[in-house]
């Protein structure tokens, strides 16, 4: 009889092991459904608004639509566009644009979130008041700035005379129009990656700087020394963020210069898209200077990538 008893409690007890295995895998599938729920509606709106028009531009890069009717033109769209003497202009002022934006984008940032990170009061607020521009609406930024640098009125103009300084043309000028798109553009958007250096200086052992000052390390020497180091993964990434985005640059030109500037000055790669597009209606050439565009940063970014991978 006790063995019997003991043969019934271990049957009994593998039919619950047997049940709780098979509760657990039908939790497991539904989990994993819902998971795979979520992952296919992130695909699909992925695909749907990316890679759906990223494969459309490469189609229409070859092709040729007049009063309806598509037609496939090869490389003709390609000839078109090298053709163009815009074309290269646009890539020397968006060119242009990208060097003063890394010296002046990159650098300000850097330096603002080292200042931040030295105080020691007010830090909750003065962040707040870093970010602020990137709060505000770009159209709105813009168009202040565009006040500001209004030649008659604006207050660029007013603080120079009130300091006895030659006043500028700003916009109006062809040798300080990009200039003047560069310093709007750092202002509206240096806020984010403010932030994230602020964030990255945090993290950096306290230690380290106390060894460089028993060492007698300057300011410049720790930064040099220890800050850069410490931060270089997000300096590297952050550039090549900036890279890929400021030669996509928009907004500023069109909404302070028009897009073309006095004399072409500010016509960018992505603006010379736009007037293919919408003035020229000639969706061809837009497409493929797009393609274009994607090979130039696809190829940027895959040195990048192999670079660090090499450097790490």
């Amino acid at each position: 009889m006790a063995a019997i008893t003991v043969s019934s409690e271990e049957t009994r007890k593998l039919g619950r092991t047997a049940d709780q295995g098979r509760g657990g895998r039908r939790r497991r599938v539904r989990q994993n459904l819902s998971a795979h729920g979520f992952l296919l509606g992130a695909l699909l709106c992925f695909g749907f608004f990316t890679w759906y028009p990223m494969v459309r531009e490469v189609i229409m890069s070859f092709q040729k639509t007049k009063r309806g009717t598509t037609t496939w033109v090869g490389l003709e769209n390609l000839d078109r566009i090298f053709d163009d003497p815009a074309f290269w202009q646009a890539w020397r002022n968006t060119l242009l644009y990208t060097g003063l934006a890394l010296v002046l984008g990159f650098a300000v940032p850097f330096v603002v979130a080292l200042l931040l990170n030295e105080l020691r009061h007010a830090k909750s607020y003065l962040r707040v008041l870093v970010y602020l521009p990137v709060m505000m609406p770009p159209v709105a930024s813009v168009l202040l700035f565009k006040y500001f640098y209004d030649p008659d009125f604006g207050l660029f103009n007013h603080i120079l005379s009130a300091l006895h300084l030659p006043t500028s043309a700003w916009l109006n000028s062809s040798s300080t129009a990009m200039l003047s798109v560069v310093i709007a553009s750092t202002w509206m958007n240096m806020g984010g990656a403010t932030l994230i250096y602020l964030a990255a200086l945090q993290t950096i052992p306290g230690e380290l700087y106390e060894a460089a000052e028993l060492d007698g390390a300057g300011l410049l020497r720790r930064i040099w020394h220890v800050t850069i180091p410490q931060t270089r993964l997000i300096l590297s990434l952050l550039l090549l963020l900036q890279i890929v985005a400021t030669m996509q640059v928009f907004v500023e030109p069109f909404l302070l210069t028009g897009g073309n500037g006095p004399q072409g000055s500010t016509t960018t790669v992505v603006y010379l898209v736009y007037q293919y597009a919408f003035n020229f209606n000639n969706y061809g050439s837009a497409s493929a200077l797009g393609l274009v565009m994607l090979l130039v940063l696809a190829g940027f970014s895959a040195v990048y990538v192999r670079l660090s991978r090499a450097d790490d």
